[in-house]
């Protein structure tokens, strides 16, 4: 894996979108959004719509992550 932000393509809204993210980050996404059943551009779409315009989408991606593992901590 690699420490650098790689670039993966989403559909959002009906348009492709690219978003750069480590690929420990997108690995933890994938596995959240199996974890619920959901498409991984079903999720980004979530992540999407509950972010604040001031934050980025990668950002916005990268916090859901933390936050989602943090909950699993006793």
């Amino acid at each position: 894996m690699s420490g650098r932000p790689v670039k993966h393509s989403v559909t959002l809204k009906g348009h492709r979108t690219s978003v750069s993210l480590e690929d420990e980050f997108w690995a933890e996404l994938r596995a959240l959004a199996a974890d619920r059943d959901l498409p991984i551009n079903a999720l980004v779409a979530e992540i999407d719509a509950a972010r604040g315009i001031e934050t980025g989408l990668a950002s916005a991606i990268r916090l859901y992550v933390l936050r989602a593992l943090k909950d699993r901590l006793p």
